[in-house]
């Protein structure tokens, strides 16, 4: 697969996990002990904001590994 065709695909997959990820984040963010205390309520939002950048890692490599041509 060509590099341009993996980096478009990576994109749009880059777009749609963070989208989801951060959806999830608010979701999970409304739980009552994160909710009611500030100190794990910070401590989440820093994990969860940084979170997202262990799965996105993998597709960012995949994404820019050279092409093969055969």
């Amino acid at each position: 697969m060509p590099v341009r065709t993996r980096k478009l695909i990576g994109a749009f997959l880059l777009f749609a996990l963070v989208i989801v990820w951060s959806l999830l984040a608010m979701a999970v963010a409304q739980a009552p002990f994160i909710f009611e205390n500030r100190l794990i309520s910070a401590l989440y939002y820093v994990l969860a904001g940084i979170g997202w950048v262990l799965p996105a890692m993998p597709l960012i490599s995949w994404m820019s590994k050279p092409s093969i041509r055969r």
